[in-house]
């Protein structure tokens, strides 16, 4: 069996490795258009902090390591046009500019998305940058170092917008970090959590505005010094565009079957509306556990269960996608929060008209334990279906880190667990690390209550 891949992010890399368990005989052709492969764009801030200090260890895999493995790896070559019928794909090598075919049993296609950039005057100066992929990995720290750039404005507010503001700020440069929605992280969290970010991200010097709409990017000497809004103006010698992705599809255009914003439709098992041609990443949708529903979730947690799944129903066994509720953590100055599933600020965009919510406040561990000593406040809101109680969603912050909680909502979402079955779950209970309720079990309890009233 001959299988090609194309893309080598998280999907395309998984894809690699879940071919290589199912079928270790399998002839392996992996593709990318960039010259490094298996680039993790979610770890670049820790290269732009310096707490990763080589940009090119920011990777899952290594050319050198995959052939060894016995995988073909290609880089700098583009997958240009597919042929279905001939089972085929027109290959350019885009270092010598040579052409070819290559015949495939099975195609995995991981060709994700790209950054959205702004429509607008100005979008052609200098200066304006993404937050996605090695090459801009190089030029934005390059930038952090850059003594002559003093205002940086970031356009997003997203988890790549946060951590794009978050870096900056801590390279002693002036941040205003704007977005369409009023709240910072407004699709991620709720209120309560949010307003408490927003203040932290202004006591760190970053400085955000929301409601906004950015009409025009302004220039001298051909490079960005300004943007206005509609709500001002902005001094700005760096723009970083984080205004979401749109999916990388034009080399499936009239060949597999796309939706209204230009998604590879798929099935249970990664398969396109081409047999033998399958798809994963940011460029699909997946199940969504809370609703049963598909939807865009671009994180390389689904876009690596996905290649895993199209890996194994591309080597002949039958697997389903797992549903997946959207989890994710992150963190901001001094504050870890995570978050999965629906949102009570936000449920109507999931589909979801009338969740219920609880929102808890206590302490990490035992109130005997100092802050000093590590103890520090926890905020815990659960989301859940009022009628049965079916947990819907949670989100958890705290100046220590208690994100992992939010990994056993998680399953508790896929599991169709309720606040009844939460209320009393067993966790583990040690002064040093816990309470003998688990914030989690507070939260449901709390919620058992309203049901129960």
């Amino acid at each position: 069996m001959k299988v090609i891949v194309v893309g080598s992010s998280h999907g395309g890399y998984e894809a690699v490795r879940g071919m290589l368990l199912e079928n270790p005989e399998a002839e392996i052709q992996w593709y990318e258009r960039g010259d490094f492969i298996s680039f993790l764009s979610c770890g670049m801030e820790l290269y732009l902090e310096g707490t990763v200090k080589d940009v090119n260890t920011v990777a899952y895999e290594t050319v050198e390591n995959a052939e060894k493995d016995g995988v073909h790896v290609f880089v700098q070559q583009e997958i240009a046009s597919i042929d279905e019928k001939n089972k085929s794909v027109h290959v350019k090598n885009l270092a010598d500019g040579s052409e070819r075919d290559e015949s495939y049993d099975k195609l995995i296609l991981a060709i994700g998305a790209t950054p959205r950039r702004l429509d607008i005057p100005g979008k052609d100066l200098e200066n304006l940058y993404a937050m996605r992929g090695r090459n801009w990995a190089i030029k934005l720290k390059q930038k952090m170092v850059d003594p002559d750039l003093k205002h940086v404005f970031v356009i997003g507010s997203g988890y790549i917008g946060i951590e794009a503001a978050e870096a900056f700020a801590k390279a002693g440069k002036e941040v205003t970090i704007v977005d369409h929605n009023p709240r910072l992280l407004g699709n991620y969290l709720d209120s309560e959590f949010t307003d408490k970010l927003t203040q932290e991200f202004k006591e760190n010097g970053v400085n955000f505005v929301g409601s906004v709409n950015v009409a025009e990017f302004v220039g001298e000497d051909g490079k960005v010094k300004a943007v206005k809004t509609d709500q001002g103006t902005f001094d700005a010698e760096l723009v970083v565009e984080t205004a979401g992705v749109i999916p990388n599809t034009s080399l499936v255009e009239g060949l597999l079957d796309l939706d209204e914003r230009g998604r590879i439709k798929i099935d249970e098992h990664q398969e396109t509306s081409v047999k033998d041609i399958y798809a994963v990443g940011d460029a699909t949708k997946v199940p969504y556990a809370p609703t049963g529903e598909l939807s865009s979730i671009a994180l390389a947690s689904n876009a690596r269960r996905q290649g895993r799944t199209a890996a194994a129903n591309a080597a002949g066994r039958e697997l389903k996608m797992t549903a997946v509720s959207g989890s994710s953590a992150l963190s901001v100055f001094n504050y870890h929060f995570a978050s999965t599933g629906v949102k009570q600020d936000t449920q109507e965009k999931c589909g979801v008209t009338n969740a219920q919510s609880v929102l808890v406040e206590d302490w990490a561990v035992p109130a005997f334990v100092s802050e000093e000593a590590g103890n520090a406040k926890v905020y815990f809101k659960i989301t859940f279906d009022p009628t049965d109680g079916r947990i819907l969603g949670g989100q958890i912050m705290s100046t220590r880190d208690v994100t992992a909680n939010i990994n056993t909502i998680s399953f508790a979402i896929q599991q169709k667990a309720t606040v009844y079955d939460l209320a009393y779950a067993d966790f583990f209970f040690q002064p040093g690390f816990d309470r003998p309720w688990n914030i989690m079990n507070d939260a449901a309890q709390e919620a058992v209550r309203q049901l129960n009233k």
